[in-house]
């Protein structure tokens, strides 16, 4: 009887595990049909309002809101099962610019957090830590780290998003115009709809001295809206991928061994009065992985 009762369990066990096992992979299926739902040609709205100051200083003056409108090509640049590549590509009038790239790594445990100004620290999380999670990486226009955080996947109530908050240097609409601090801690919320996706922010700009300590400068409010529309309307951005990948992925290769290392990074912000992402822009698309490696050594502070 005893050995009867003993099996029974054995076998409710093993089929507890079963379906565990078949849970977490329908729900890890789930969250990479959201993911490549951000892939595509989308006409998108962008808009960020400075809500709340804190300052005591009379003479402070708020961002200007900004609205604005752009037609942007997400390109599924890697596709594995536990890691996607999306390349944005923005089209403004006949030009095509290389935009912003997003990573998502399943159950990622290395990152590089920014810090403050040029410097991103590493950090390594356990696997606990990131237990069903998927990391979000972002990086700036030459490829080089933006910010990056890791969160769950929901899906409940017809809803599809993921929520993170993280520190992050100051996006090109702000430090172009403002030095005043240097954290932006952002929390971002990626929501699939059934026209497209949200890429909701609410944001706090802080000052973060050598010793670590913040103060608040004031509070922002984002919401950009991808509207998908027929692919064929964004054949320009895929026609200069096609040109430019094999450079690009030279730069991402570069980028990568260097974030391999798992340690923190420091880097210029200009070199002969030009920037990093001036330098890889002039390059040609036929340009040798030596070329372009080059330059990004030239760019990383040393010890």
């Amino acid at each position: 009887m005893k050995l009867i009762r003993s099996k029974g369990i054995l076998a409710a066990i093993a089929m507890l595990i079963a379906y565990s096992s078949e849970a977490q992979e329908n729900k890890k299926a789930q969250d990479i049909k959201a993911i490549k739902s951000m892939c595509g040609c989308f006409e998108v709205e962008f808009n960020f309002a400075e809500t709340f100051q804190y300052t005591k200083d009379a003479n402070y003056k708020p961002s200007k809101t900004k609205r604005e409108f752009g037609l942007e090509w997400v390109e599924l640049v890697e596709d594995q099962p536990s890691k996607l590549v999306l390349q944005h590509l923005l089209i403004v009038d006949t030009m095509i610019v290389k935009h912003w790239r997003q990573d998502w790594e399943f159950e990622n445990t290395k990152f590089q957090q920014f810090y403050k100004d040029k410097t991103w620290k590493f950090q390594e999380l356990t696997k606990n830590d990131v237990k069903g999670q998927w990391s979000q990486k972002v990086y700036q226009v030459d490829d080089s780290p933006r910010y990056q955080g890791t969160a769950t996947w929901i899906h409940a109530d017809s809803r599809h998003f993921w929520t993170n908050t993280t520190d992050a240097p100051l996006p090109r609409r702000e430090y172009m115009v403002r030095s005043d601090y240097n954290v932006l801690k952002r929390t971002n919320k990626q929501e699939i709809t059934k026209d497209g996706w949200i890429h909701e922010q609410d944001n706090i700009k802080m000052v973060r001295d050598d010793n670590g300590k913040d103060k608040i400068l004031a509070k922002e409010k984002g919401v950009d809206y991808y509207t998908k529309v027929a692919d064929s309307r964004c054949k320009a951005s895929q026609d200069y991928w096609k040109k430019t990948a094999a450079m690009w992925k030279n730069v991402r290769t570069k980028w990568q061994s260097i974030y391999d290392q798992g340690k923190d990074l420091n880097m210029e912000t200009k070199i002969d009065n030009q920037t990093l992402y001036e330098f890889l822009f002039n390059l040609k698309g036929d340009a040798t992985k030596a070329q372009s490696d080059k330059i990004i050594d030239s760019f990383i502070k040393k010890g």
